[in-house]
């Protein structure tokens, strides 16, 4: 009897152990890795875009994240706070993303599934697409037209299989339907580049679109769905799944050249939702796991990695060698490009979804507990605030900076 009884405590003991070890080696994998400023990451590839006088004028905010590559750095533009508001607009329904700006107008998707043009000058109505489809999603502005996304029907938080969502283009001047293709459920921003319209759904697909047409030229079935926007540089695709995974596809033809996954850790492995950004040579993105990731946009490789406090929904902003992206924290946090050091950090008065958006200087974002922040983007000291906002609060043109609350956009010009 006592070796039986020795022989199970000798059991537990290996048992406790093992156990033990495998916890340090899942927290050992899941460390914050540290980068390097030499090692695939090149300056040259900095979020620098001179665009013309006539492209600021005519669309100055295209798309969601500003650029193909989604940095959210807004160059040639040069308004600072404090502001006053020129005019209201909006009504009860969550406005979640904000507009895309172009033709004296903003386009924008409400929660309850409706696309409307508003005026820049003086916010009134043009025109409304009705769909009855949720939405989660900015639209995008390409030769006169407006590209949007739509998941399912209502209610919003179905999640039975067979449900479908859409892709609509239609005319910027009137708001005629040009062509609708459906999809997955998706509350993927469009990215329109070359001719074709890239976007993910729910079945954890993501596609290219004849940009014309809406025909499909390729898909690419990623292993979880696919929630966030694709960002494009260099001819690749990169986009984050909730199996874990980011993925760098081929854009002529939806080839995968690499996939990279999040870190391991106890527990799940977190998802991607974030939008990626991609500049010097790197792709950043967020992760449930708490953590924002560098990867080499070339190899795949994980470049850094860093922990917060919470979820990282927000898709990151990228500025002067400086990596910015809030936290379910209350925290927006100013990270090292190469290195992934945190420059500072800044508590805001509530969990931070939404993205940030550097104009001018300033670094944007908003709190879930409905204000909006500008800080001064090298020091992370507060330069103002505004009494309303909840997600990605900021887009602007040469003359108007728009802010989208809960439920209202708001115009303002520089007091």
């Amino acid at each position: 009897m006592k070796r039986v009884l020795l022989g199970l405590l000798v059991l537990v003991i290996l048992a406790v152990g093992a156990a033990g070890a495998f916890v340090l080696y899942r927290k050992h994998q899941g460390r914050n890795v540290h980068g390097s400023s030499s090692v695939e990451f090149v300056t040259t590839q900095a979020p620098t875009r001179k665009r013309t006088p006539l492209e600021l004028r005519t669309i100055p905010w295209p798309m969601y994240g500003l650029d193909d590559a989604r940095t959210r750095f807004a160059e040639g533009v040069h308004l600072r706070p404090p502001f006053r508001r020129l005019w209201l607009a909006g009504g009860t329904s969550l406005l979640e993303f904000p507009p895309a700006v172009g033709y004296g107008r903003l386009f924008l998707s409400n929660n309850s599934g409706s696309l409307f043009a508003i005026g820049a000058r003086n916010g009134g109505r043009a025109w409304t697409y009705k769909t009855h489809r949720c939405t989660a999603a900015s639209p995008a502005i390409n030769r006169g037209t407006v590209f949007a996304s739509f998941m399912n029907r209502g209610p919003c938080n179905q999640t039975k299989p067979g449900l479908d969502g859409l892709v609509a283009a239609l005319s910027v001047g009137l708001g005629k339907v040009r062509w609708t293709t459906k999809i997955g459920p998706t509350e993927s921003s469009p990215l329109v580049a070359d001719g074709r319209v890239f976007v993910g759904d729910w079945r954890g697909k993501v596609y290219a679109l004849e940009e014309g047409t809406g025909k499909i030229v390729w898909s690419y079935q990623t292993g979880g769905k696919v929630k966030g926007g694709v960002a494009l540089s260099g001819g690749r695709l990169f986009v984050g799944a909730y199996d874990g995974h980011v993925y760098a596809l081929d854009e002529r033809t939806g080839r995968l050249v690499w996939r990279a996954s999040a870190q391991p850790r106890l527990g799940s492995t977190g998802t991607f939702y974030s939008t990626p950004a991609v500049a010097y040579g790197r792709v950043y993105l967020g992760s449930t796991d708490g953590k924002v990731y560098s990867f080499g946009a070339t190899s795949g490789k994980l470049r850094w990695s860093h922990g917060t406090g919470g979820y990282v929904y927000s898709s990151p902003a990228v500025w002067n060698k400086r990596v910015y992206a809030g936290s379910y924290d209350h925290r927006l946090y100013c990270f090292d490009a190469a290195t992934g050091d945190v420059r500072w950090s800044f508590e805001g008065n509530g969990p931070i979804s939404g993205s940030p958006t550097v104009i001018d200087g300033i670094v944007y974002f908003a709190t879930l507990k409905g204000r909006t922040y500008g800080l001064n983007a090298l020091t992370g000291r507060q330069m103002w605030s505004f009494p309303d906002g909840k997600y990605s609060p900021i887009v602007a043109d040469t003359k108007r900076f728009y802010l989208v609350g809960y439920a209202r956009v708001y115009g303002m010009v520089p007091r």
